[in-house]
């Protein structure tokens, strides 16, 4: 079994490697003239910043969604100031309770 995945990958290997081989072939005679190569090299300028013009509006995008550091922090210390709260109230109601008033007990 894994004798036949080995022959398999080696085999789709060699199929795929003349290609990638070919992929920017310096003797391509499409690319022998000055201007083929301006053409070329113009054309990929392009992609270049188009795709750079395209990160850049998604990272824009991505920025509006997430939250800073700043608001987390300001969220923690409310969340923590109101859990001090709560137990400063808790330890009031079980200090009553102790001291023998009833309705500060949960039953």
């Amino acid at each position: 079994m894994k004798f036949g995945m080995l022959v398999c990958a080696w085999a789709m290997g060699a199929a795929l490697l003349p290609a990638a081989a070919l992929a920017d072939d310096p003797h391509d005679p499409t690319m022998r003239s000055a201007a083929a190569r301006a053409r070329d090299s113009a054309g990929t300028r392009q992609l270049n910043q188009q795709q750079l013009a395209y990160v850049r509006q998604r990272d824009a995008n991505s920025v509006k969604t997430y939250r800073s550091p700043r608001d987390e922090r300001g969220e923690y210390s409310d969340a923590r100031a109101e859990y001090a709260q709560r137990m400063a109230a808790w330890r009031r109601a079980v200090a009553a309770c102790n001291a023998g008033r009833w309705e500060y007990c949960d039953h």
